[in-house]
């Protein structure tokens, strides 16, 4: 435990938390996509999965208390490398050059924060309580019926495609980097370790965003 705790000190340890955790809620995201994608396919199907999550309670809590666990420990694992980082350098740069980075890599600061608060904007508006965004009843028996009215509100669907590029851009950088923390970095293999991280969030992004726009646009009512 006391070496446990050690590891976690340094900063190569809450590098590794925020790498571990982020392969969990990499997964999550993937078969949060996938679950919600059913809606393509009616009614009943979308509604078949949700009644399906709920069957089993005990195997549901567990799932939400490992996603809530790993979301818990990957926030604070990040906020205390940047609180390192201020600390190591409390005056900044007079001129910085950015060599080996990326647009994605210099917003991770900023996409974490707003990405948190849209996971709570997201859990209020579709699940718990379950808030009308327009001129219709919430019904926590009917996701597809609740899905398809918030994603008929313009400004609804502004606000999930905006939290989509901002998501894209963190599981791009991130994927990148949990490989290099991990180790599992090779210059044989560098150039599939950018495209792999790139190709998935750029799935996840369209995938998710094909949901509301095939919803305002009538495709899907």
């Amino acid at each position: 435990m006391q070496r446990s705790l050690t590891l976690y000190d340094a900063t190569i340890g809450k590098k590794a938390v925020v790498a571990l955790t982020g392969i969990v809620l990499f997964g999550f995201v993937i078969a949060h996509m996938l679950g919600n994608l059913q809606v393509f396919l009616g009614r009943e199907a979308l509604n078949a999965y949700a009644r399906n999550l709920r069957q089993v309670p005990a195997l549901l809590w567990f799932a939400r208390l490992v996603l809530l666990g790993s979301v818990l420990a990957h926030i604070t694992a990040s906020l205390q490398l940047v609180r390192a980082a201020q600390v190591a350098r409390p005056i900044a740069y007079r001129q910085k050059k950015s060599i080996a980075t990326s647009y994605a890599a210099r917003t991770m600061k900023i996409s974490g924060p707003l990405l948190g608060a849209f996971i709570v904007y997201h859990l209020a508006h579709l699940t718990v309580p379950g808030v009308s965004m327009g001129a219709y009843p919430h019904d926590p028996h009917d996701v597809y019926a609740n899905l398809v009215h918030g994603f008929q509100v313009p400004w609804v669907t502004g606000i999930y495609v905006v939290a989509q590029c901002l998501l894209g851009a963190h599981l791009y950088h991130g994927g990148w980097s949990l490989f290099q923390t991990l180790g599992l970095s090779h210059p044989r293999y560098d150039q599939w370790r950018a495209r792999l991280p790139r190709a998935v969030a750029v799935l996840v992004v369209l995938g998710n965003l094909s949901i509301p726009l095939a919803v305002l646009t009538g495709i899907v009512r």
